[in-house]
């Protein structure tokens, strides 16, 4: 009777303890690039109220011990060939591949770090409604390789808030690979495309029936 006493209370002891439920784990997907075309939600695009101050680049980075801000420690992580890191981030030497225009740039101060989807894009296509600690996030997003890239200036510049279907890299070989992670990025902030950009990235992925799509949603 003592040790079925002892159960009684132990059960009532656990029911007033709070229930720990872990948090769902965001997956990776991977899917065929037509299929991720797909699943963009269509809306129409709107910009008002934008500006790009709306979104605060370039952050401390994510290693807050190297002296880099975002954009050195995108221009380190693609870094073909390493450069020589001095005091502030300060970069002499490496070497650089801006697959774009397929070329190689040999010093940091001719790249630009593009956002795959731009500020501007982004806006019109969600962003408009974030926090700003989320827009922030955005602007300055590490967790995805496709996010951020190191371009030639050139090349970023002429591409400035495009979408794909008023701008493509003028390297043909790598539009397959540009509008997936294009595709990829949208799909990670779970932003939405207008009619004329779905038909563009429609059009892309008929010619790339073996790309494939790899993103994890952003938390």
């Amino acid at each position: 009777m003592f040790t079925a006493a002892l159960r009684g209370l132990a059960a009532a002891s656990l029911a007033f303890l709070p229930l720990t439920v872990p948090a769902p784990a965001h997956a990776v997907e991977m899917l065929p690039l037509a299929e991720a075309v797909i699943r963009l939600p269509v809306e129409d695009e709107s910009r008002d109220g934008y500006e790009r101050d709306a979104f605060r680049h370039w952050s401390n980075g994510d290693d807050l011990d190297d002296g880099c801000n975002t954009r050195g420690e995108v221009l380190l992580a693609e870094a073909v060939e390493a450069p020589t890191v001095g005091p502030r981030c300060r970069m002499s030497g490496g070497r650089w591949w801006s697959y774009y225009d397929q070329v190689w740039v040999t010093s940091a101060s001719g790249l630009d770090i593009d956002h795959m989807v731009p500020l501007a894009e982004s806006w019109d296509s969600g962003a408009s409604a974030w926090t700003a600690q989320r827009r922030e996030a955005y602007a300055n997003d590490q967790g995805a390789d496709a996010s951020l890239v190191a371009v030639t200036a050139r090349s970023n510049r002429a591409k400035a808030d495009q979408d794909p279907a008023e701008w493509l890299p003028p390297a043909a070989e790598v539009h397959c690979r540009y509008v997936a992670e294009w595709v990829g990025t949208k799909l990670r902030w779970g932003l939405t495309a207008d009619e004329a950009e779905v038909a563009a990235l429609r059009e892309v992925a008929a010619g790339c029936p073996e790309q494939t799509v790899t993103y994890e949603p952003a938390s």
